[in-house]
């Protein structure tokens, strides 16, 4: 028997998504970044081809597949050099979050356009105050009559400006002890009291970052997605597939940026020759490569896990994923930029901007640090110091 690390109709996926990346490319996410446009055409034509919905329920207009498939499609898209940020969001977080606990109404209403990409929503959990502390957030919905009254603020919350609705993160007051406790809900774009404004950013990307004001936003009672006793359930059910795509977008990003740096060392002849032939340029590749094939099996593991259903072993699994895909891809990035030289950072060879996209998967959307944190205490069983 042949061990299978990725089955036919897996390796066909990418093969079929890494044309699409390819027909697009990283000139393409330049001009939409230069234009100031969401890169609308990509979008469009993944979900037409079904890429968008591969881990949405089928009887919903998805795949049918799961976090494995659409770790894939984004990975591959990166790798060509047109990362879609939104898939970590719009398919992956809220997609999952309603098609495992949403009403009936609501993956009717929702899951079909999230799969085919004419809908897309923003998720919204981070606040100014809370930083990965989501004990902390303070943004609350309190009853009046049938409805909600969302109050709160929000910060880093990509792409509001196309989207239709955001899962927003909130907490409601338990009627028996009276503590709050973590709920989710759906909130469209143009709600009255709902504002957004932009974060100005360094960082280049056609998807924009959001500040939001929430200022006594009224929704109805079937805006609340599940139960409103099980919100840490539900919330870390869209978590875990975040960190599985972050790190889908990382490896993708390292792959592109090492894929350019061996093709210029191959062809670049400074002595006699190709400057890939000597050691010092050659090993630090060879590395990053290595590095990014280990986070790819964890990515791997995570995934497996999530889509199987233990949603313990693949918390576990998708922090030590996002960790190692951050860390190899920042290295892969700095050492393709390295290996270019002054070409390195260049417009033409397109390289130094993914020096400040690669410290994304770092930080957001919790930092290596928290991750530490997660591993020591919840792997290890050390105690906490916090």
């Amino acid at each position: 028997m042949t061990a299978v690390i990725e089955s036919e109709e897996h390796k066909a996926l990418r093969s079929a998504v890494a044309a699409l990346g390819k027909r697009y490319g990283r000139d393409y996410v330049t001009r939409t970044v230069a234009e100031g446009k969401p890169p609308a055409e990509l979008w469009s034509d993944a979900g037409k081809l079904g890429y968008l919905g591969v881990n949405l329920p089928e009887e919903y207009g998805g795949g049918g597949g799961g976090i494995t498939e659409l770790s894939i499609v984004l990975e591959e898209l990166g790798a060509a050099g047109s990362p879609l940020l939104m898939l970590v969001v719009s398919p992956a977080i809220c997609g999952t979050v309603i098609a495992r606990f949403g009403t009936e109404e609501q993956k009717r209403q929702w899951l079909p356009g999230l799969a085919d990409g004419t809908r897309l929503m923003a998720f919204g959990i981070t606040e100014p105050d809370a930083g990965s502390n989501s004990h902390r957030i303070t943004t609350t919905a309190r009853r009046d009559g049938t409805d909600w009254l969302l109050t709160g603020r929000k910060v880093f919350i990509s792409g509001v400006d196309i989207a239709d609705a955001v899962l927003v993160v909130g907490r409601t007051e338990d009627a028996r002890t009276g503590t709050l406790k973590p709920c989710l809900f759906i909130v469209p774009t143009d709600a009255g009291g709902f504002h957004k404004h932009p974060i100005a950013m360094e960082l280049n990307a056609a998807e924009r970052q959001f500040e939001l004001t929430l200022d006594d936003v009224r929704l109805p009672a079937e805006a609340l997605v599940g139960d409103e006793d099980a919100g840490l359930l539900q919330l870390f059910a869209g978590l875990n597939p975040e960190r599985i795509m972050t790190a889908a977008f990382a490896i993708g990003m390292g792959r592109y940026a090492l894929a350019r740096a061996v093709e210029y060392a191959r062809e670049r002849t400074v002595w006699k020759a190709p400057i890939g032939a000597h050691q010092a340029i050659a090993h630090p590749l060879a590395q990053a490569h290595i590095d990014l094939e280990l986070a790819r099996l964890m990515m791997r593991k995570a995934a497996l896990l999530y889509d199987s259903g233990d949603d313990i072993g693949a918390g576990e699994a998708a922090n030590m994923a996002k960790y190692a895909a951050g860390e190899a891809c920042v290295r892969a990035v700095d050492q393709a930029v390295h290996t270019l030289g002054g070409n390195g950072l260049t417009r033409e060879f397109g390289l130094a901007s993914l020096i400040t996209a690669a410290r994304v998967a770092r930080i957001a959307p919790v930092s290596r640090e928290m991750i530490l944190n997660y591993v020591s205490h919840q792997s290890l069983g050390l105690p906490k110091s916090y």
